[in-house]
């Protein structure tokens, strides 16, 4: 059964936007649509609003978006820079809001699913991930490290340079949205101290990749990959399915052609197209 919690508010189109305390920080979210739970979990850099889209088109479920500490309108809190952290702010939050869930990722918020999904088959009943890594080699530790250097040393403009950059290079032959989408996640990442702890968390898988911990999964997982996708490329994506292979749960790859990394920005109506199906499959 599904409980909602915190302090809500209604928002346009009929949904819910709150906030509910979670491992010692106030995290906002945004419900919407009625049906079974499924819960949404951004990357890097981004807020709630990356699924807002979504969140209007998916029917026959009631969708929760909410903001990774640090991001939007969530706390930080004693931040650790850990993966299991995020995990487990996850679990918190299905533990609070929702109850158990099929839980959607993008990028770190995939990796963040698949984690919460290994560590606590009970509360995550179905996973789908798009553009997602379980480990990272030494010239994405070297990006995450460059990124976090630019939050600590306070210069804004140099972060929002290397943010511009970032956003094109993670969209596939154009960089037209790369203004709007660079000022809609500067905006996410505020000061960018919980930019910086979940940079530390994803840099933290070159040592301590997630790949091994995946044998663990027991719910139907569905792994969405973008054809161009130079930040988590096929490979990526072959190394998770590869960790699936011993877990007892039904594994599906998709993918989405013409897009790259970003490909809720460049191929939105595919994102909840691949969505919706792959709800049907898990859910």
């Amino acid at each position: 059964m599904t409980v909602e919690s915190g302090d809500g508010a209604r928002a346009a189109g009929g949904a819910v936007v709150g906030t509910v305390r979670v491992n010692g920080v106030d995290v906002r979210y945004r419900a919407a649509g009625s049906g079974a739970a499924v819960v949404l979990v951004h990357g890097l850099g981004e807020d709630l609003g990356a699924w807002e889209r979504q969140q209007e088109e998916v029917g026959g479920w009631r969708t929760y978006a909410y903001d990774l500490r640090g991001h939007g309108g969530s706390g930080l809190g004693a931040a650790e820079g850990s993966l299991g952290q995020l995990r487990d702010d996850l679990l918190g939050f299905l533990r609070e809001v929702t109850g158990p869930a099929v839980c959607v990722g993008f990028s770190l918020g995939g990796t963040v699913v698949l984690a919460a999904a290994a560590a606590a088959p009970e509360l995550v009943t179905g996973a789908v991930v798009f553009g997602t890594s379980t480990v990272v080699g030494k010239a994405a530790v070297e990006f995450y490290e460059e990124r976090i250097a630019l939050v600590r040393g306070g210069d804004r403009q140099r972060l929002a340079a290397a943010m511009r950059a970032d956003t094109v290079a993670a969209l596939y032959g154009t960089d037209g949205d790369a203004e709007a989408v660079t000022a809609r996640r500067m905006a996410a990442i505020g000061d960018g101290r919980g930019y910086a702890n979940a940079a530390a968390a994803m840099a933290g898988l070159r040592e301590r990749p997630l790949t091994p911990e995946l044998a663990a999964v027991r719910c139907p997982v569905v792994v969405v990959g973008a054809a161009q996708d130079t930040f988590c490329p096929r490979r990526a994506a072959d190394i998770m399915l590869d960790g699936l292979k011993g877990a007892e749960c039904e594994v599906t790859y998709e993918e989405i052609p013409g897009a790259g990394h970003l490909m809720n920005v460049e191929r939105p109506a595919a994102v909840t197209a691949r969505l919706t199906a792959a709800l049907e499959r898990v859910g």
